[in-house]
């Protein structure tokens, strides 16, 4: 019995670390979290040939941040953050919606470690799961972990196998996440602060509505994402 408080205490704590918005409104925490994924991108970009290779972002149709993802337990793992996302429209990149992830994994995992999270939609179909804002990770849309380096090698399978390429940074160290089962769904309370009461995440990523003046830095980071790899042959 003294195991499994033990057990609970801990998968509490590393929730509550996950969802605390602190004294900052909604929209702060929002626009905080775009800032925050814009840093991530710069971060990645920044690391040359462990960063994520030119053809990835060429591929991509959507890319999806998640800054500082609380993962930890004992027993079993548990994982949670509050992200944000972007998809190709006709126009260039969308305004960002935002998600939640959340999950959990059976193995031996001691600890609580904060990870980002960057995921990297690579199709019409995963791009298809991200515009209905609720799926699963390994269940309902295909996932694996990335390839890293200036150049995704001609030989993998990257491009034909996954909807979905995942990537981690914990500890300054970036490298592909194998993230099965993590449910993502739309973060509601944010969607309402930043865009009202009736905008969907649907309706964001596919263009119809226009990118608030917080969201510069992000899609920026997003744009210049591209040119940074390249500039970095």
């Amino acid at each position: 019995m003294k195991k499994k408080i033990t057990v609970m205490t801990a998968v509490l704590g590393v929730a509550s670390l996950a969802w605390a918005a602190g004294d900052t409104t909604p929209r702060e925490a929002a626009t905080d979290r775009l800032d925050k994924a814009a840093d991530v991108l710069h971060t990645i970009m920044a690391s040359g040939d462990k960063g994520i290779p030119e053809e990835v972002l060429d591929h991509a149709k959507c890319v999806a941040v998640v800054p500082h993802m609380v993962k930890g337990g004992f027993v079993f793992g548990a994982e949670g953050g509050r992200g944000v996302a972007t998809c190709r429209t006709a126009n260039g990149w969308s305004a960002p919606a935002f998600f939640s992830v959340e999950g959990g994994s059976w193995g031996l995992q001691i600890g609580v470690e904060g990870i980002d999270l960057v995921m990297i939609v690579q199709n019409d179909k995963g791009m298809e799961h991200l515009l209905d804002s609720k799926f699963k990770i390994g269940a309902d849309a295909s996932a694996a972990a990335g390839p890293v380096g200036r150049h995704a090698s001609a030989d993998t399978d990257w491009k034909m196998n996954a909807e979905i390429l995942t990537y981690s940074r914990a500890k300054g160290v970036f490298a592909g996440l194998t993230l099965n089962g993590a449910a993502v769904h739309e973060d509601k309370d944010s969607m309402k602060a930043v865009y009202g009461a009736d905008t969907t995440e649907r309706e964001v990523l596919t263009g119809k509505v226009p990118p608030p003046a917080s969201a510069h830095a992000f899609l920026a980071a997003v744009r210049g994402a591209k040119a940074q790899a390249t500039a970095e042959k």
